[in-house]
């Protein structure tokens, strides 16, 4: 693939190529693509959550419960 920037854009990736520590500007472009595939499945996520059913809230009593959860997890591990 080959992709023709404007003088600007392309000044602005070599930029970004050099102060963020990309080895070439393919890295740097795969990098970019990555970030929005994981934007665009977020938002997915997040569409598909305000269509589902409502659960019990998540209070405080809920938060002990996954704390209480974990830490036999980590017990379990560490006998």
């Amino acid at each position: 693939m080959n992709i023709s920037l404007p003088k600007a854009l392309k000044s602005f990736a070599d930029a970004q190529v050099s102060s963020r520590g990309f080895g070439t500007s393919s890295k740097y472009v795969r990098e970019l693509i990555r970030q929005d595939q994981e934007r665009l499945h977020l938002r997915e996520l997040l569409l598909a959550g305000t269509s589902s059913q409502p659960t019990a809230a998540a209070d405080s009593a809920h938060f002990a419960k996954l704390r209480d959860r974990v830490a036999g997890r980590t017990a379990a591990r560490e006998s």
